[in-house]
């Protein structure tokens, strides 16, 4: 018999296919090194995302299209730390070659 069983499951989750999406994608997370949320009973990481999913740590968000919203945000945010940094480097190596040519 699964554990968590499926109706417990499915008190968390609005439907089945929104429960199998949430547990392939926090499964995927967990592969590929995100933190858990919690010790685990299982070793698959299929089952350790249903495990989080009963215990109520992972959730759907509830609106998608502010999560979309925040994600750009964020991609905006590291666009423009970016072209800062570069912005920074460029200056510092001109006045690297400024202080150069004033050596010479």
């Amino acid at each position: 018999m699964l554990k968590p069983s499926i109706d417990t499951l499915l008190d968390k989750v609005p439907s089945k296919y929104s429960l199998v999406i949430l547990q392939a994608k926090r499964a995927h997370e967990l592969e590929a090194g995100a933190t858990p949320t919690q010790e685990f009973k299982s070793v698959k990481s299929t089952l350790q995302a249903l495990e989080e999913i009963e215990s109520g740590n992972v959730v759907i968000h509830p609106d998608p299209s502010a999560k979309r919203e925040a994600v750009r945000a964020k991609i905006e945010a590291e666009r423009l730390a970016k072209e800062e940094e570069e912005r920074k480097i460029k200056e510092q190596i001109a006045k690297e070659k400024e202080e150069e040519g004033e050596k010479i």
